[in-house]
């Protein structure tokens, strides 16, 4: 197997891929790229992200031809796809911040900015928070109810499609931390920070198969 994390300029790269090489443990190759190319070896592919949305999708769009090539392994060849923190975000239609901008659209709903009832919650929504499982997805397989995870953000999806919330968090409102649906998937939280939650998460997304 072959996993390529696309290297459009955000994120720390260098802490996911040293995830996944640990959760690979030599019987994956990890490659960070930014060549639509090396999507035709991968067998599954990684979208991290850190920053505004609309700088990250211009990152995104500056890399000629990945788009073209992301809707074909991801759509048409339906190859796993993990998006972290915005890399999530950008799966959705819209994002809200500083303005309105255009996502991939893969998932039904918009990226607006956390709203916490209450007002003593700071934003961004930084630490460890407990997910809420609502689906027995094969990327929760073996993480119990209330396992920690670590989140920086100030948006969160709000998604269109019930089905598609895998798992969420209480920040003073419900927050999206998990979506899914078919090959595609994301997590609003860092896997690579997360500890052990983290690594059983990529563990299951590298045991995901084609559909």
């Amino acid at each position: 197997m072959s996993v390529v994390i696309i290297d459009y300029g955000s994120g720390n790269l260098r802490s996911v891929a040293k995830a996944f090489e640990r959760v690979a443990a030599g019987k994956h190759t990890v490659t960070v790229s930014s060549s639509p190319n090396a999507l035709d070896a991968a067998t599954h592919i990684v979208l991290p992200g850190v920053g505004a949305y609309a700088d990250c999708m211009n990152g995104l769009r500056s890399l000629s031809g990945m788009l073209g090539a992301l809707e074909v392994q991801v759509l048409k060849h339906k190859k796993p796809f993990l998006g972290i923190c915005v890399g999530m975000q950008m799966v959705f239609e819209q994002g809200h911040e500083h303005g309105i901008h255009q996502g991939l659209g893969w998932l039904k709903g918009e990226v607006v900015m956390l709203k916490p009832a209450n007002t003593a919650l700071k934003i961004p929504h930084m630490g460890w928070n407990n997910l809420s499982i609502k689906d027995d997805h094969p990327l929760m397989r073996g993480i119990p109810q209330d396992s920690h995870a670590y989140f920086v953000h100030s948006y969160h999806a709000q998604c269109r499609e019930p089905s598609d919330v895998i798992a969420t968090v209480d920040y003073g409102q419900t927050v999206t931390a998990v979506v899914g649906r078919d090959n595609i998937m994301g997590t609003q939280f860092h896997p690579e920070k997360s500890q052990e939650t983290g690594l059983r998460l990529l563990g299951n997304f590298l045991a995901y198969e084609n559909g």
